[in-house]
């Protein structure tokens, strides 16, 4: 298991992590199998989505916003008010599985891996990666 952190810089975030997953399956020597990328945190999740058009991830953040909106009267608001990112956190889902092959991640063109942080600014955010041999 590898674990490495994130410094979110806003309330939320979509943050590319496919460069840090790249260096790790290198490391690892591992040329086929499944790289399973989890976060353990309630109010942050992964997910892959495009990266090459920044609009996606600000369009993506807009429309969890809509479906979820803050301020609901959701009833953990009166603990530390953030219901909501717990709500995004819980559909998006804590982790992806992504196929080795050759030594490299089997994602589309366009396709990257990202934790999308619900509730930042913080100062670390964990994200563990687990590199699974194929047999």
């Amino acid at each position: 298991m590898h674990t490495f952190t994130i410094k979110t810089r806003r309330s939320q975030e979509c943050i590319d992590i496919t460069d840090e997953l790249v260096d790790i399956i290198k490391k690892s020597c591992i040329s086929d199998g499944i790289c399973h990328v989890y976060v353990p945190h309630a109010t942050a999740a992964i997910i892959i989505n495009e990266n090459a058009d920044p609009n996606i991830q600000t369009d993506f953040i807009n429309v969890l916003n809509k479906v979820f909106p803050s301020h609901s009267g959701y009833l953990h608001d009166r603990i530390d008010n953030n219901a909501q990112s717990h709500m995004i956190a819980s559909c998006l889902g804590p982790s992806e599985t992504i196929p080795i092959s050759n030594g490299k991640l089997q994602l589309g063109t366009w396709q990257a891996i990202m934790l999308v942080e619900l509730d930042g600014p913080r100062p670390s955010r964990k994200i563990h990666v687990q590199i699974i041999p194929a047999t």
